[in-house]
C-alpha cells in the first residue's frame, strides 16, 4: 500500500498557540498532538511564520519543547538559500493558518481531513454552543 506524504506549512501565532505576539501564547488544544501524528505518518512539517530573529528562535524552541522539530523553517527545504529579492511563498501541499477564510478549524478536524481516517488518539473538541441573537 502506497501512502501519500505531504509537505504541510503551519503558522505559529494564532494557529499553534494563542496569538500573543511577540510573546508566546498558550498552546491551542490538540495542535501539537496533531502535528506529532502527522509526523508519525511521514508528513513533512514546515514552520511558516511572520516571526524572525529572537522571536523566531523562541518559537522554534517552544515547538521543540512540545516535541515538534520542523523539516524547515520559513523556507521550502532546509538547504534553501533565501534571497530577499525572491518571493517568500514556499512550496507546500497544504497551509494551516488561523487567517484562512472561515478561520482555523479544530485540530482534530484538520488531522482527519489530512489523514483521511478518524483521529485515533486525539480527542475531538467539544462543539461550541450556538448563540442566538434576536434584534
Amino acid at each position: 500500500m502506497i501512502v501519500q506524504s505531504y509537505t504541510i506549512a503551519v503558522d505559529f501565532d494564532g494557529t499553534l498557540v494563542d496569538d500573543k505576539y511577540p510573546k508566546i501564547g498558550k498552546p491551542i488544544i490538540f495542535a501539537f498532538d496533531t502535528l506529532k501524528k502527522l509526523q508519525e505518518n511521514g508528513h513533512r512539517l514546515i514552520l511558516w511564520t511572520y516571526r524572525r530573529g529572537k522571536t523566531l528562535d523562541e518559537a522554534i524552541q517552544f515547538c521543540a519543547d512540545q516535541g515538534i522539530v520542523f523539516y524547515a523553517v520559513n523556507m521550502s527545504f532546509p538547504e534553501e538559500e533565501w534571497d530577499p529579492r525572491d518571493s517568500r511563498k514556499i512550496n507546500a501541499d497544504f497551509f494551516i493558518d488561523d487567517r484562512n477564510i472561515g478561520g482555523l478549524q479544530s485540530w482534530g478536524a484538520t488531522y482527519q481531513q489530512l489523514i483521511g481516517e478518524p483521529n485515533q488518539g486525539l480527542k475531538t473538541q467539544a462543539k461550541p454552543k450556538k448563540k442566538w441573537f434576536f434584534f
